[in-house]
């Protein structure tokens, strides 16, 4: 079973967009998929139109097994929804003893043939969630929005890995960067692909192209795959899912 978050401290840079049509992506090539939503915005539940009663607050605070919080997307594919509440989680997980690896206890009981993969939708900041989130994963893959204050806040969540995994003594893997909102037209986004390539060699992925469908998709509750399977939008986001595959 693989656990990968899709982190940045950014926001706007594409992640829910990224958890979503990943997983559904997996699924759909026959692997068993467990999206965790842990971003109090709750996007997650917005992009595929299901929310389950029980959310990642009552699976965290309440100790609500995790069976209960689970709501099925499609086949193959489950997951546990967030909401507004998720940010008071925050608070009162603060004092709780080795608060930074709650989230690996209460996911303790998932047996390993139980999925495939475990993915995790992070919040836009470096808080007590993404530490969870970082400390329970064995893989991140980071979008990075092709555009200057991206490239830095790139350059400090890799720190934030690497910290992170000194402090704790964890071994978390950067599986991949991924461009995102890429206009080979604009200059800019050509230049930063470029750095971000220069820079991480070897870790920059094929980068996901601007697409209006991609921004539409959320709306109507579906993914790309769904939404506009031919878009430019499917067509990157098979090529991730084929990467992730790759490495399987």
């Amino acid at each position: 079973m693989r656990k990968i978050c899709i982190i940045n401290q950014k926001g706007g840079v594409g992640k829910t967009t990224t958890t979503v049509n990943l997983a559904i992506g997996l699924a759909r090539k026959k692997r068993r998929v467990l999206i965790l939503d842990l971003d109090a915005q709750g996007n997650v539940s917005i992009c595929l139109g299901k929310k389950g009663e029980k959310t990642m607050y009552d699976l965290l605070v309440n100790k609500v097994p995790m069976e209960e919080c689970i709501v099925n997307i499609e086949k193959n594919v489950d997951a546990i929804a967030s909401d507004g509440k998720l940010a008071e989680a925050e608070t009162i997980l603060m004092g709780r003893p080795n608060r930074e690896r709650i989230l690996s206890r209460v996911m303790e009981n998932v047996e390993e043939d139980e999925y495939d993969f475990i993915i995790l939708d992070c919040p836009p900041s470096m808080g007590l969630m993404s530490q969870n989130a970082l400390l329970f994963a064995d893989e991140a893959l980071i979008p990075s929005s092709t555009e200057a204050l991206s490239f830095v806040g790139l350059q400090k969540i890799l720190e934030v890995i690497d910290e992170t995994n000194t402090l704790f003594d964890h071994d978390l893997v950067v599986a991949g960067i991924l461009p995102t909102m890429y206009d080979r037209r604009n200059k800019i986004c050509v230049q930063i692909l470029g750095q971000m390539e220069n820079e991480y060699n070897g870790m920059t992925l094929d980068p996901i192209r601007i697409n209006s469908k991609l921004i539409e998709a959320p709306g109507h509750s579906k993914t790309i795959f769904d939404y506009a399977r031919s878009s430019r939008g499917a067509v990157d986001y098979r090529k991730l899912v084929e990467f992730v595959l790759k490495n399987d």
